[in-house]
């Protein structure tokens, strides 16, 4: 399954340590230039050089989005990463893109994209045994990569998540 990412999604599982979740889930993950610049630009050391890492490893692979209207029109609506990402994976027939920002999702949505974000990763994760509790990775979303998650999408997600 190949999925194209924006930055939250990568970044928000690297400060976790959860980032191998994401290759055990697609085949091949995608990210537009703005994503990788963005990347690499991040703070926390030991995020960056698992990251480094994936992209070394090719399981993360840099990709460039064909100049379109629908680029144009994502460009002047939302950040670049954000923007590039929704271009490239509408490009490259993605199954599936990450994205968490609520705006990001909305356009990505009415380009007729399948959407999830870092809860639906590790919602995933749950299901297929990769981790044992959707719970302590919110806690540690929420505490060590500073991610907002709105009390009642928590609810939800703990409940699909049978927690």
């Amino acid at each position: 399954m190949r999925a194209v990412s924006n930055t939250s999604p990568i970044s928000s599982l690297a400060i976790i340590g959860k980032l191998p979740l994401l290759r055990s889930q697609f085949s091949e993950i995608w990210i537009p230039a703005a994503v990788l610049h963005e990347l690499n630009d991040h703070p926390d050391s030991v995020a960056l050089a698992a990251i480094h890492e994936a992209v070394r490893d090719k399981w993360i692979q840099p990709a460039v989005p064909k100049p379109s209207h629908l680029l144009g029109v994502l460009l002047s609506n939302l950040h670049r990463g954000e923007a590039e990402a929704i271009a490239l994976a509408a490009d490259s027939n993605a199954d599936i893109i990450l994205i968490d920002e609520h705006e990001g999702r909305r356009f990505a949505n009415q380009a007729g994209l399948t959407v999830t974000g870092v809860l639906g990763v590790l919602l995933r994760a749950k299901k297929s045994g990769l981790i044992s509790a959707v719970k302590p990775e919110v806690h540690a979303l929420r505490t060590k990569a500073r991610f907002f998650i709105a009390s009642s999408l928590e609810a939800r997600v703990l409940s699909a998540a049978g927690e």
